[in-house]
């Protein structure tokens, strides 16, 4: 089975480079867009083609095409959720630094799951440009700090209260900078609000943990992967195999 962005079509130079209808190409992008509700698989592959709509290829309709299929072939997955599960939350952070070939800004990928359970996920190019990997890893983790603070406030409506909320992340300089007062020459330059990161894990609101990042599911929304790579991390998001 393929992934949404594996490539079963050989075009010229030429035939990549020529324009097509723009309209047509929203179109198709907005129907995806709708589908990432409850397909986060093709998350990042759609917020890729995305950066295209204003003066679309074939080689970007192609790709879209690509994940249409893709969804054809796997209409038997879909995300299960279980009655009488528990409350513990997890967030899972990622980033790829400088992956927009266009502007060179990092997206952001952020999975949050409620017991084993996938709740929420977003992917969002960040808006200002990062000049280390550790810096994009660090922006990252922050805004899954603010998702796991509110989800943390959300539950408290119900009369339910997280102690620490765990936040994964597979960067060692992101995690020590989170926990490290000292300013450091390399880091300093960044923004005062994202060290919002480090002053919820110094009053002890959120947990920030190292993950392998073959087990980080959040780089499915944040790269390319390979067959394998893709279909495990699929698999831990909870997608499988509806049951008759």
């Amino acid at each position: 089975m393929k992934t949404p962005m594996s490539s079963d079509t050989k075009l010229t130079k030429d035939e990549e480079c020529k324009s097509v209808d723009s309209t047509k190409y929203r179109g198709m992008i907005g129907s995806l867009l709708y589908l990432t509700a409850s397909r986060p698989d093709i998350m990042f592959s759609v917020c890729l083609c995305a950066h295209f709509q204003e003066a679309p290829k074939t080689s970007h309709l192609e790709a879209i095409k690509r994940i249409f299929r893709y969804i054809k072939g796997t209409t038997d997955l879909g995300l299960w959720y279980l009655k009488g599960t528990g409350i513990e939350t997890i967030v899972y952070a990622d980033s790829d630094h400088a992956g927009d070939y266009v502007d060179r800004k990092s997206t952001s990928g952020i999975y949050t799951f409620v017991e084993c359970y996938l709740t929420s996920w977003f992917s969002k190019k960040q808006t200002a440009l990062t000049i280390s990997t550790t810096e994009a890893e660090y922006v990252s983790a922050r805004k899954a700090c603010q998702q796991a603070l509110w989800m943390k406030q959300a539950l408290i409506d119900y009369d339910v209260r997280l102690d620490d909320v765990p936040i994964m992340c597979n960067n060692k300089g992101a995690i020590d900078l989170s926990k490290n007062p000292v300013q450091h020459s390399r880091t300093k330059h960044i923004e005062i609000r994202h060290h919002f990161l480090r002053d919820n894990v110094q009053k002890g609101h959120i947990l920030i943990e190292k993950v392998p990042s073959v087990d980080n599911v959040a780089d499915i929304l944040t790269n390319p992967l390979k067959h394998e790579s893709f279909n495990y991390l699929r698999l831990c998001l909870g997608m499988m195999e509806h049951i008759p």
